[in-house]
């Protein structure tokens, strides 16, 4: 019998991955869920790579729920069902790695292979994550969303200006989310250097879910055409896949 992929929290995350939320909270609570089960993985524990980067996006989802409560978004319709479907295609790319399944986003596998180890350091895997996440997800849950709403991706419009306020929202969490992935050593570093690691994590942030937006709008115009939409999936997988490997090799202990 060959060893169960999580390891003694093989069952847990089979269980937490049997359905998708449907809504922000529902994402919040499993993004939370997935965090105590992903911290309990052998060898690494809390050090694991898919740990760092699901405690990141864990925060970033909590902000935006904050601000969906507070009504700071234009569309929060709009807003809500695209981190729903974000969220679901995190979710379903583990449970295909879970299940042994093909249908894994090779960008995704690279992440996950890493959880046994070698021990990855945590700013580069989180940022890994992010790098599936925005360059592969992202475009894909645009498209979804708005074929669900009825709506096009429109630049200018309410949906556009929301879905550039989340650029606020790391830019306000980057900082935090930084540090705490730092030692005491590079912690002193951050300090000599000021702001501009921040400014310029922020800044990649930016253009990359920009290009997401972009890659979207293309999506979006060959959606029905099921060969070029599955060239643009496998183009856009190899493309993160290879940043994904570079941000996970010894050249991505410069990002911390």
């Amino acid at each position: 019998m060959t060893q169960p992929i999580w390891g003694p929290v093989q069952q847990e995350m089979s269980d937490i991955l049997q359905r998708h939320p449907d809504d922000v909270p529902g994402v919040v609570d499993q993004l939370a869920k997935l965090q105590e089960v992903l911290c309990q993985i052998p060898p690494l524990l809390h050090s694991n790579p898919l740990a760092d980067f699901n405690k990141l996006y864990l925060t970033i989802t909590e902000n935006v729920l904050e601000r969906l409560y507070a009504g700071k978004f234009k569309d929060p319709a709009f807003l809500a069902r695209l981190d729903v479907e974000f969220a679901a295609r995190y979710f379903d790319a583990l449970r295909y790695w879970t299940e042994g399944s093909p249908a894994c986003p090779g960008v995704w596998a690279g992440l996950f292979c890493r959880v046994p180890g070698p021990d990855a350091r945590p700013l580069p895997s989180a940022v890994a994550g992010v790098n599936a996440h925005i360059n592969f997800d992202l475009p894909f849950a645009l498209v979804t969303t708005f074929d669900h709403l009825g709506s096009d991706p429109v630049d200018g419009s309410d949906q556009h200006h929301d879905y550039l306020q989340v650029n606020d929202i790391f830019a306000e969490e980057i900082p935090g989310l930084r540090r705490g992935y730092l030692d005491r050593w590079q912690l002193l570093i951050d300090t000599m250097n000021g702001d501009l690691d921040d400014w310029w994590q922020g800044e990649m942030v930016e253009y990359t879910r920009n290009v997401a937006w972009r890659n979207a709008q293309k999506i979006w115009a060959l959606r029905h055409d099921m060969i070029e939409l599955d060239k643009e999936r496998r183009r856009l997988d190899k493309t993160a896949t290879g940043l994904g490997k570079l941000l996970l090799s010894p050249f991505g202990e410069f990002l911390q």
